[in-house]
C-alpha cells in the first residue's frame, strides 16, 4: 500500500515538530548545565576518536580505554563525519534527535498508510511524544538511538509482510549494542511464527550466536579483565532480583503496552520487548526497573509497530487508540518535554555564569580531570578524565575541576585530592558557587 503525498508531508511535519521539541530540550539542558551522567562525555570521546580515524578510546572510562571492552557499538562511527565538521557535544546530542525523528517519520507514515490518515496521524503523535523517547532525550545521547529507526524499518517491513526486508533491517542491530542480538533472535522467532521458517531459524541463530560471540569473545578481548563486565545477574540471585520491587516492574510493563491501549499485545511483534525487559528486570540495578532514563527507547518503536500490526489484522481494535491517548496524556504530566512551557526553563540557572567562567579558564588541549558536574562540557576541546576512573598511574592532569556543591560525592579539598592522587603541587585558581579549579604547577 503506497502512501500519498499528503501522508508523506504529514509524517514529515510531525517528525520535524518532534525534532524541534527534542532539539530544544536537549540543547537547553546542556546550556543549563543539567547533570545527568558521564555517558555523553564517553560517547563524544569515542566519536571524536572515530573522526580522527583512530581506535575508539574513551578516557572517561579510564586512560586509553578502548570502548569495545565495555560495549560493542561501532555504529556510532556514523556520526564521526558530522562531528569532524562540527566538533561539539551538541553535535552528538542532536544526532540522537535526528535518529529519533527518522523513526517518528517511519512509524507515522506506516500508520497512515495502513490505518488511514487521521488514525495514523494520532498514532504517530502518540509515538512521537511517548515516554521512552522523551526520557532518552532527557539523559543525552546513547547508542541505542540507532536502534529506533532500524526497529521502525524492520517493523514496517513486517506489517507489510515483506519478510526479506525484515531480515536486512534487523541484522544491523548487532552493530548497535551486543545485547540486541537477542532482539534479533526474537525477530527470527516472529518470522518463524509467520510461516517464514527458514528465514526465521537463520535469523534467530545469527542473533543468538552474534550476541554470544560479542559477549564471550570480542568484548573480553578488549577488556583488561578479560571478561564481559555487564553480566545481567545480580549477586542476590536471579529470583530475588526479579521479584524485587515487582510493583515498579509491573508498572513499567503496563505503561509500555498501555500507551498503545494494550492493542500491541494482539501482535506477535510485541514479543520483541521480552529480551530488553528481562535483561533489565534481572539486573541488580534499580535504575533499569522504571520508565526513566533511556532504557525504554528501544521498546517504543516495537510496541507501536505491534499496535499498528494488530489493528491491521483486527480493525475492531482501533478503539484502543482512545485508551492510548488517555494513558499518554497522563504520562505527559511532568514529563521531560513539559518543562518547555515553563518560563524558568529559558532563564539561566543560578550558577551558570560561574560554570562558563571556570570553563573559559581552561586552555584548549589541556588535560583535565573532572567529576560529572561539567564533564560533558570539557571533552570537545580537552583531554578529559573522570575522577572515578582516572587512577593513580601515569596520568597527571594539568587541571582538576570539581563541582563540590552538587551532591555527587566529589572531594571537597580539590588541591589536596589532586596532590595525593597524582603527586606534585596543585594550586586552586578558581573557586566560586561550588566550582573549584586546581592547576598543576
Amino acid at each position: 500500500m503506497t502512501a500519498s503525498r499528503a501522508q508523506h508531508a504529514l509524517a514529515g511535519a510531525l517528525a520535524l515538530v518532534c525534532a524541534v521539541a527534542y532539539g530544544a530540550l536537549t540543547l537547553i539542558r546542556f546550556h543549563r548545565f543539567a547533570i545527568n551522567s558521564f555517558d555523553n562525555a564517553i560517547f563524544e570521546q569515542v566519536i571524536k576518536s572515530y573522526s580522527r580515524l583512530s581506535a575508539p578510546v574513551a578516557d572517561v572510562k579510564g586512560p586509553g580505554y578502548n570502548i569495545f571492552g565495555d560495549h560493542f557499538s561501532p555504529v556510532t562511527a556514523l556520526i564521526a563525519p558530522f562531528y569532524r565538521a562540527f566538533p561539539s557535544a551538541q553535535t552528538v546530542l542532536l544526532a540522537q534527535v535526528v535518529l529519533i525523528a527518522i523513526s517518528i517519520y517511519i512509524i507515522a507514515l506506516l500508520a497512515m498508510r495502513r490505518l488511514g490518515t487521521a488514525l495514523g496521524l494520532v498514532i504517530g503523535i502518540l509515538y512521537g511524544f511517548s515516554f521512552g523517547l522523551q526520557s532518552a532525550v532527557q539523559v543525552n545521547f546513547h547508542e541505542v538511538a540507532f536502534a529506533a529507526p532500524l526497529l521502525a524499518m524492520a517493523g514496517a517491513a513486517y506489517v507489510d509482510r515483506r519478510y526479506d526486508r525484515v531480515v536486512w533491517w534487523s541484522l544491523p542491530l548487532l552493530l548497535v549494542k551486543e545485547d540486541l542480538g537477542l532482539t534479533v533472535a526474537v525477530i527470527g522467532a516472529v518470522l518463524w511464527l509467520a510461516g517464514e521458517r527458514r528465514r526465521g531459524v537463520v535469523l534467530a541463530l545469527v542473533g543468538v550466536l552474534g550476541s554470544a560471540l560479542l559477549v564471550l569473545v570480542v568484548i573480553p578481548a578488549f577488556n583488561s579483565s578479560g571478561e564481559y563486565t555487564h553480566s545481567t545477574l545480580g549477586e542476590r540471585g536471579l529470583l530475588t532480583t526479579l521479584f524485587d520491587q515487582v510493583d515498579r516492574k509491573a508498572a513499567t510493563v503496563l505503561l509500555t503496552v498501555g500507551i498503545t491501549g494494550l492493542a500491541a499485545l494482539a501482535s506477535p511483534w510485541v514479543l520483541l520487548i521480552l529480551p530488553t525487559l528481562a535483561g533489565r528486570f534481572i539486573n541488580d540495578v534499580p535504575y533499569y526497573w522504571g520508565t526513566e532514563y533511556h532504557y525504554s527507547l528501544v521498546l517504543m518503536p516495537i510496541v507501536f509497530v505491534a499496535m499498528i500490526d494488530a489493528m491491521v489484522r483486527w480493525p475492531r481494535l482501533r478503539w484502543a487508540t482512545v485508551v492510548g491517548v488517555v494513558v499518554s496524556g497522563f504520562m505527559m504530566i511532568n514529563s521531560p518535554l513539559s518543562v518547555l512551557v515553563e518560563s524558568e526553563t529559558y532563564e539561566d540557572p543560578p550558577r551558570a555564569d560561574s560554570a562558563r567562567l571556570v570553563l573559559s579558564l581552561l586552555p584548549k588541549g589541556a588535560s583535565v580531570e573532572g567529576d560529572i558536574g561539567l564533564l560533558s562540557h570539557l571533552v570537545t576541546d580537552h583531554t578529559t578524565y573522570w575522577v572515578g576512573t582516572v587512577g593513580s598511574g601515569d596520568v597527571k592532569p594539568e587541571y582538576v575541576l570539581f563541582d563540590v556543591q552538587a551532591p555527587i560525592g566529589s572531594p571537597k579539598d580539590v588541591a589536596a585530592y589532586a596532590e595525593k592522587a597524582h603527586g606534585g603541587t596543585y594550586d586552586v585558581i578558581f573557586e566560586r558557587d561550588g566550582y573549584v579549579l586546581a592547576q598543576r604547577r
